[in-house]
């Protein structure tokens, strides 16, 4: 179980609370996750979400990497439908610029949104279609690499920031199709295993088997992602679990809000149908003790074959919430070190 360790955020904004609180606990979090030898900390794009304040990765990005001083930040991930490729090539060349060797560009293909939001944020319906993504992406590397054809009427545009920067690009995905383009291109692959663990395999097959090697990458490098809350026993993990679940009950029932605290679903259980809604993807998190916990993530590791582990422990309770990376921390780092 010796792989490298990472925490995927998405700043959740708790009841009662505000959205500079749930920006100042994330980079909080990334300080924390530094010290416990976390390697990495993306953000990740999301809209329309009251619940949720990580909606501008590029900035917090850069409030995380001055905060730190050796850990990875980046994107997990900026959603390429939703803008420009020549913008985000200018955002993460500032980056970079800024803290050469430490930003990674983690890129998806769905909006992150509703398509009301969506449209509002590219002002084209045109270009909202996932079918557009393999076009935008090589738009986007041409822009960081300078590499647009002579003939081509973007050639004329050079990148400042941009141009020749080199944050790590990472393709991410909950299907096969970018597992597959990630292996055409020899890029590493992120697999969202913590909302989508049923095509966990597909997708990790599709990428290894289909690898092509690159100046990025001589073999295939896949990262899984992994909903952990641990606690001292399995009783507070699963007491801490409940805001995630209320939470993702909710935005499937399209009422999402604030993100609620343990006492508020404590007090609110699950119908039903809310039960149903979220079970798929509830019945692959790791929630319990120290013990429980280890062995899931070394039984995660051995069946998935995963490279690196991201784990996304979003508990309302910050302090619960450094206690469970400091936990997975103990668990993968013991590991690693040995």
């Amino acid at each position: 179980m010796s792989v490298p360790y990472s925490v995927l955020d998405i700043a959740p904004v708790v009841e009662g609370t505000t959205v500079g609180q749930a920006l100042q606990n994330a980079v909080a979090l990334a300080v924390a996750a530094e010290g416990w030898g976390y390697r990495r900390f993306w953000l990740a794009e999301h809209h329309n979400m009251p619940g949720i304040a990580s909606s501008s990765p590029a900035i917090v990005i850069g409030q995380v990497a001055r905060a730190t001083r050796t850990l990875r930040v980046g994107s997990g991930g900026i959603m390429l439908p939703n803008h420009a490729p020549l913008v985000i090539a200018e955002q993460f060349g500032t980056l970079d610029a800024l803290f050469p060797g430490r930003i990674d560009l983690g890129i998806g293909r769905a909006p992150g949104t509703d398509q009301v939001t969506a449209h509002a944020l590219r002002r084209s319906p045109g270009a909202l279609s996932a079918d557009d993504f393999p076009q935008e992406l090589a738009q986007l590397r041409a822009f960081l690499a300078g590499a647009f054809p002579d003939e081509h009427p973007y050639s004329a545009i050079t990148a400042v920031p941009g141009e020749g920067a080199s944050p790590d690009m990472w393709l991410l995905g909950s299907s096969t199709y970018s597992a597959q383009l990630a292996a055409l291109l020899g890029l590493p692959f992120a697999f969202a295993r913590h909302f989508a663990p049923r095509e966990t395999f597909a997708a990790l097959a599709t990428y290894r088997d289909n690898f092509r090697p690159s100046a990025v990458l001589d073999a295939p490098y896949a990262m899984v992602t992994a909903t952990v809350v641990a606690a001292s026993d399995d009783e507070t993990a699963r007491y801490h679990a409940g805001p995630q679940r209320l939470a993702m009950a909710r935005l499937r029932s399209g009422t999402a809000g604030r993100y609620p605290t343990a006492e508020q679903a404590a007090a609110t259980p699950l119908t039903p149908m809310q039960e149903s809604a979220v079970a798929e993807t509830s019945s692959a998190w790791i929630v319990g003790g120290r013990d429980h916990v280890a062995n899931e993530l070394r039984s995660l590791v051995d069946s998935t074959g995963a490279d690196e582990i991201m784990i996304s422990s979003t508990l309302a309770d910050f302090d619960a919430r450094l206690e469970s990376h400091r936990i997975v921390a103990d668990i993968l780092g013991a590991a690693v070190a040995a």
